[in-house]
């Protein structure tokens, strides 16, 4: 929002003096660090490893999260407004930094004893403690609640044994929070259950993904256990059950539906200033009816994204938002950002296949966000079920 050309609507007029100032920092960021770089790290399939530390100094890492922990204690407004720049510029740089901030740190400061609040967050915050998040598993992805994990008490241990895969910064984690089912001396029924898994634990090893076509610029792989053996202080022991990680997916639902809204702000911009200077038939293609339609298509579904994530962040930080609405608000901005991202790759005809334009980068990276963190016709679902109250996932 208040990106040239790309705030139809003045939404950027909603926003409040420390709001468009953190916005108007992250695009600085965007623009001069991550932009000129992105398109060699995604030809390259690594991820910008350095560019970690200077979004913890910019304070971005765990943001929202109290300041006596060290972090920033910004509002989810600008949370939101972060993701959507940073993804402006690629969705492995948002992905990392969702990840850290609300899959590892958030559920660490929500559930986690005090002593894993001091232990972990300050360092998480500084980026000197990278984190992973372990929930999909090779078998179970949407099904989330019949994964195979399972961890079992050994006396003062747990004893972790199974597998997750898809994992946003597999093998450069730190520490990684796993879920997993367990039952607890004194239960009668296992339960899902979140762990603080150290990379140095024994038993614990990491396997990168390659020959990705998406999300090129940020590292994925799979977390294996092998009689891997926990602390019992480890274990997060303030959630029980499936709402612990799905909890912390609303989290990073949240800052997606933002940052999908920042992809297709790029994309629009560039088809914009391609239509603007591509000349066919004696004049530029923005000239020409079938242009100006997709471009006014596209700037109309971005205007609704925004207005939405807005509204979105304005009911967060009122503590009245529902899990509900942001998987409408991420069904809807990641569809449509995917949607905008195909058509931007038409408009730029065959230099929309090259990395020299950022849209096949978008595209091709939107296929992953459009699926992770619940596919779209998941949170399709979500919502229908909350409309009609017939539950379509019930056996």
């Amino acid at each position: 929002m208040g990106f040239p050309g790309v705030d139809y609507f003045d939404v950027d007029s909603m926003l409040t003096d420390d709001e468009r100032m953190a916005r108007d920092q992250a695009r600085h960021f965007v623009d001069n660090e991550v932009l000129p770089i992105i398109s060699e790290h995604f030809n390259d399939h690594t991820f910008p490893a350095h560019l970690t530390k200077q979004m913890a100094d910019l304070g971005y890492l765990g943001c929202y999260l109290p300041e006596e922990y060290g972090c920033a204690g910004v509002n989810n407004v600008i949370y939101g407004l972060i993701m959507q720049e940073l993804e402006r510029g690629d969705s492995g740089v948002r992905s990392f930094c969702s990840v850290q901030t609300s899959l590892c740190m958030w559920p660490i400061f929500t559930y986690g004893t005090e002593e894993q609040r001091r232990k972990y967050l300050p360092k998480m915050a500084t980026g000197e403690l990278i984190g992973a998040f372990g929930l999909t598993e090779p078998d179970y992805g949407s099904d989330a609640g019949s994964m195979i994990t399972r961890a079992r008490v050994e006396g003062d241990c747990f004893v972790l044994n199974g597998a997750k895969m898809w994992i946003t910064n597999a093998t450069v984690a730190d520490l990684a929070v796993v879920w997993a089912k367990v039952k607890l001396t004194g239960e009668e029924h296992e339960a899902i259950r979140g762990f603080i898994v150290e990379a140095d634990t024994p038993g614990f090893s990491t396997l990168e993904t390659h020959n990705k076509f998406s999300l090129r610029a940020s590292i994925t792989g799979e977390l294996i256990f092998e009689d891997c053996r926990i602390p019992a202080a480890n274990l997060l022991p303030g959630v029980k059950g499936l709402a612990g990680p799905l909890s912390c997916l609303n989290q990073a639902r949240y800052g997606i539906a933002w940052g999908a809204t920042g992809s297709a702000m790029a994309c629009y911009q560039a088809s914009l200033d391609y239509a603007k200077e591509r000349v066919q038939f004696h004049k530029p293609i923005a000239a020409h009816q079938l242009v100006q339609h997709k471009l006014a298509w596209m700037l109309t579904e971005i205007t609704k994204s925004q207005l939405m994530v807005m509204q979105l962040g304005r009911l967060k930080d009122a503590k009245k938002l529902r899990h509900q609405q942001v998987s409408m608000a991420k069904a809807n901005c990641v569809g449509r950002a995917l949607e905008i991202a195909r058509v931007a790759r038409d408009i730029h005809g065959a230099n929309g296949i090259t990395t020299e334009y950022p849209v096949i980068r978008h595209m091709l990276n939107l296929e992953s966000v459009n699926t992770y963190e619940g596919t779209y016709d998941i949170h399709q679902l979500i919502v229908a079920r909350d409309i009609t109250g017939q539950d379509p996932f019930a056996v």
